[in-house]
């Protein structure tokens, strides 16, 4: 991968990580939610990611490298 797209991608995750938190505490500090459900929902979404990830990985016989090792 060319260093610039790489540079590029980077400062795009880091604005949209940024701007998630940003408006994150907006939507708190006008709803006065208990912290445990503010903490639910991103916790929510990473094992959802994982989870994902992990089933896709599990159903492909793209990546199962061992199957196609000689024996």
């Amino acid at each position: 991968m060319p260093l610039d797209k790489f540079v590029l991608i980077l400062v795009i995750v880091v604005f949209a990580a940024g701007l998630t938190i940003w408006l994150g505490s907006m939507i708190v500090a006008g709803l006065h939610a208990p912290l445990a459900l503010t903490l639910l929902i991103p916790a929510a979404l990473v094992l959802y990611v994982v989870w994902r990830v992990i089933a896709q990985r599990l159903s492909s016989h793209e990546d199962d490298h061992y199957d196609q090792t000689p024996r």
